[in-house]
């Protein structure tokens, strides 16, 4: 009798138990469950950001693209009387070589010959007129810097090269297509004008462009990508229809 007793009791001791456990492993099943939802988050901003189409796939800001430093900071008129005072000297230049057509040389001599005149003038006489004899500095132009424009100069042309090469060993169809363009229209621009007025807009471009894209890029990349969309679109018709159709002759092995 006291084993049956016993029994009820224990019985009911162990569905206690279960129902305690079993409320332990729902807890712990809704907290891995909350863990996950947690780890499951949408994307922050910044990623949902990096997602979106940006002008030529860069992922970085308009200022260290254009190599950041003074160059991007005129670029982009954070200084604005530094950037207004290159662009002035630049359209003074344009204006002086290409409406008043004043030669180059002819503006170096005389820049020269006046102000070799006034220091000369002015060490002789300054006795006379009993004022200070004037400061002529030392001029001593580094080297450092000269070497790394032509360094830089050097590694882009021979990057040029390269790219040349690869296209007229007839392995980039596409790369010699959009060269073959650009010279035909960069030959079209240079007989509207000659290569300083060339240059004069390319600067201007550079103070304008730049600034503008940075200031307004939320509403020109989606532009830009439907524009690049309907590019890409318009290249695989043409591929199909008439790239595709251009007879290939066999390629050669190459040695091991």
């Amino acid at each position: 009798m006291a084993e049956h007793s016993e029994n009820p009791v224990e019985s009911v001791k162990e569905k206690i138990i279960e129902t305690l456990h079993g409320h332990d492993s729902s807890s712990s099943s809704s907290s891995s469950s909350d863990s996950d939802s947690d780890t499951k988050k949408p994307d922050s901003p910044s990623s949902v950001k990096a997602k979106i189409f940006r002008l030529f796939g860069r992922d970085r800001p308009v200022h260290h693209v254009l190599g950041g430093g003074k160059p991007a900071d005129v670029f982009l008129w954070k200084n604005k009387k530094v950037s207004a005072g290159v662009l002035g000297g630049a359209t003074a230049i344009w204006v002086l070589f290409e409406l008043i057509e004043y030669h180059l040389l002819t503006l170096v001599c005389h820049i020269s010959i006046l102000a070799l005149a006034v220091l000369f003038l002015w060490s002789n006489v300054h006795t006379f007129i009993h004022k200070k004899p004037p400061h002529i500095p030392k001029v001593h132009l580094p080297e450092e810097p000269f070497l790394q424009i032509v360094s830089a100069l050097t590694i882009e042309i021979n990057r040029a090269l390269v790219v040349l090469r690869s296209i007229a060993s007839g392995r980039e169809l596409k790369k010699f297509l959009i060269v073959i363009a650009g010279l035909w229209v960069l030959s079209i621009v240079g007989s509207w004008c000659n290569f300083l007025t060339l240059f004069y807009i390319v600067f201007v471009l550079l103070h304008t462009v730049p600034v503008i894209y940075d200031k307004y890029e939320d509403k020109i990349d989606p532009i830009a990508e439907k524009a690049t969309i309907e590019f890409k679109r318009q290249y695989a018709v043409f591929d199909a229809k008439v790239l595709s159709k251009i007879p290939k002759g066999p390629l050669k092995s190459k040695k091991v």
